[in-house]
């Protein structure tokens, strides 16, 4: 795809102006430290993805669960090694996700739950200016999603300034 195309990852809301909705969305976009609401549209709109092919699966099994396991299994593998459903998680469990699942599993949160910032908007900071690795390799990216197998590997660049446990910008009680 080149780039500048009008192709977008996301949908924006049906009905813009519902003081509900956006009272929702801004908690999220405080509680996850998302930049803009377009990144939290992206995480609704891969959430319905996931509940679309988990709707064709078992719809193509004609609701017989296992057959629609076993169709989907590659689906579900990747969904659990993204940490988006555990491993005892079926089909079913596809369907009753939360945006928040997704959201989760974005390096940012995971990087902020970590310990490795004081708030998500630092960790964003962090990971923007290069500070966090993972396994050793810079990740610049906020939205990346990390896989549960990277988890214990993200960690401060041995580079970066905040790679010393007494940098006075380093989260309270992080020690490595």
């Amino acid at each position: 795809m080149p780039l500048g195309s009008n192709t977008k990852f996301y949908e924006t809301p049906n009905h813009p102006f519902q003081g509900e909705r956006i009272s929702e969305e801004a908690d999220l976009l405080g509680r996850y430290g998302l930049k803009n609401k377009e990144e939290l549209w992206r995480a609704q709109s891969e959430l319905r993805g996931y509940r679309r092919e988990a709707r064709i699966l078992l719809g193509d099994a004609q609701g017989d669960a296992e057959e629609a396991e076993l169709a989907g299994e590659e689906f579900l593998t990747r969904l659990k090694r993204y940490g988006i459903l555990a491993d005892e998680d079926g089909l079913d469990d596809v369907l009753s996700l939360d945006v928040t699942d997704v959201l989760e599993r974005r390096f940012q949160t995971v990087a902020y739950r970590k310990g490795l910032a004081n708030t998500p908007q630092q960790a964003r900071q962090f990971i923007g200016h290069g500070h966090i690795t993972i396994d050793g390799a810079r990740v610049t990216t906020p939205s990346y999603k990390v896989p549960v197998a990277e988890e214990d590997r993200i960690a401060f660049d041995e580079n970066s300034p905040l790679a010393d446990d007494l940098h006075p910008e380093r989260a309270e009680g992080t020690q490595e």
